[in-house]
């Protein structure tokens, strides 16, 4: 197969390029070849694969060969791709961003890696993060800066900013990220790729930790894919969604099909004011755009309900809880005694059920990402000294963490998707809600979405 093919492979969808080997258009050693290639062409500018495995993805490659030639067909078999740092690969080293961590190799896969791999995919390596992945910027002294396909002098995002620069610069078909203020989807809206953000619990997060922790489930965290498509978000969702292996011996998964078949069936509710975080107007204009392009369709279409949870209500718990979360082990982290931790957890609840009464009267509700584009680079190491500039007004910086906690606190779906371009050409993205375990639902609609109005588009420098 001529190195051509394999190229322009790389630039489908993980489905097409899964279909393909299994047609015999491609192998899979050429292809991995072709992704290593190609990783070490363009990522020299951009630093997002800063674990690199080639040599155990090409021998896994030529098992996959040999794999397709018996006839054996699985959801990825073939398919090269890279995941997250965080996510511990047997091997490799993994340090979320810190000097600290320096030297820990995992001795073992995260449970979704594993699932991975069981499902044929070829790990070519890890993608960049920023320090305890608690960053909107993926910069560690560790690996360096990540740089935006889009823009050098753009921050990709974070925690999984490597991810989607990867994805955006046409590096890796598929990416697997995390969650917990908005690490898959805004990454997702800066470089214009998917990422869908899973019903908490829906797939397992054990091996997805910080080196040497092997314990129970962090609150509001999450695992899930990052993709070029929406339809690969549901191809990788289905290999890794499921009960912890020990816990599979009693239950199996059941997700719901999505509510509606066409745009038009959808109730949807949108939204583009948080009291707790201020939008750029080009968002809202997006925004406002696509409610009306929808309408056009024949969808009901809502700017606002009195189902609606009070948001600033929500936002004082989720912020709690994830500051808990986020700075469990910091000496000037947040603390709670039980009771309040309790209490917390309760006000959640109260939060989750108010969410479900909407949706019996909404499928989805969609939302900004995050209330800016693509952002420069930040050096300020004081958090609470950034600023964002929305409109003229200098805001703070870590207030956005508000449209992410939309869906986080009440354990929601959230499917992030491109909706536009700014007037500069970077991209806008949008954020899906839905129900509780309706996953399928909200990655329907982003593909639907992608069917009429478009999807994914390379970076400028790269077409």
């Amino acid at each position: 197969m001529s190195e051509t093919l394999s190229l322009d492979l790389l630039d489908r969808t993980a489905g097409e390029i899964v279909a393909a080997l299994a047609a015999g258009q491609a192998s899979a050693l050429d292809l991995t070849d072709a992704a290593i290639a190609r990783i070490e062409d363009r990522d020299r500018a951009i630093n997002a694969v800063v674990v690199r495995d080639f040599g155990r993805a090409r021998q896994a490659a030529r098992a996959a060969d040999v794999a397709l030639a018996r006839g054996e067909r699985t959801p990825l078999l073939g398919l090269p791709m890279t995941v997250k740092e965080s996510n511990e690969v047997e091997g490799l080293p993994s340090t979320w961003g810190s000097p600290a961590f320096s030297g820990w190799v995992a001795p073992r896969d995260a449970v979704a890696v594993a699932r991975l791999k069981a499902a044929g995919a070829i790990i070519l390596g890890k993608t960049n993060v920023p320090p305890f992945l608690a960053d909107w910027q993926s910069t560690n002294p560790v690996y360096g800066r990540t740089k935006n396909p889009w823009d050098l002098g753009l921050s990709p995002g974070g925690s999984s900013g490597g991810s989607a620069a990867a994805l955006a610069a046409g590096m890796t078909p598929l990416e697997f990220g995390s969650d917990i203020g908005g690490s898959i989807r805004v990454p997702a809206a800066f470089c214009g790729v998917y990422g869908h953000k899973p019903s908490y619990g829906l797939v397992p997060t054990r091996g997805h930790a910080p080196p040497g922790l092997d314990g129970g489930p962090i609150a509001l965290a999450v695992v899930g894919p990052l993709a070029r498509s929406a339809a690969d978000l549901d191809l990788a969702l289905g290999v890794v969604a499921g009960p912890e292996p020990h816990e599979a011996k009693a239950y199996a998964l059941n997700l719901p099909p999505p509510r509606h078949a066409e745009l038009a069936d959808y109730r949807v509710l949108v939204l583009d004011q948080h009291p707790a975080a201020a939008t750029d107007h080009e968002i809202r204009d997006a925004l406002d755009a696509l409610a009306r392009r929808l309408d056009d369709l024949g969808a009901r279409v809502d700017r606002s309900s009195d189902l609606l949870p009070d948001l600033a209500a929500q936002h004082a718990v989720f912020s709690a809880l994830v500051g808990a979360a986020m700075s469990r082990g910091s000496p000037g982290g947040t603390t709670m005694n039980a009771h309040e931790w309790m209490n917390t957890l309760d006000a959640q609840v109260m939060f989750c059920r108010r969410w479900a009464v909407l949706f019996a009267s909404f499928d989805v509700v969609i939302t900004p990402t995050f209330g800016v584009v693509a952002f420069e680079h930040v050096d300020e190491p004081d958090g609470a000294r950034r600023i964002l500039n929305i409109d003229g007004q200098a805001t703070p910086y870590f207030n956005q963490i508000a449209w992410p906690g939309v869906a986080l606190l009440p354990n929601l779906p959230a499917t992030a998707a491109p909706i536009g371009f700014t007037r500069g050409g970077l991209p806008i993205g949008a954020q899906i809600i839905g129900p509780y375990l309706e996953d399928r639902t909200t990655i329907a609609f982003a593909r639907l979405l992608e069917r009429e109005f478009g999807g994914f588009k390379a970076p400028p420098a790269l077409t």
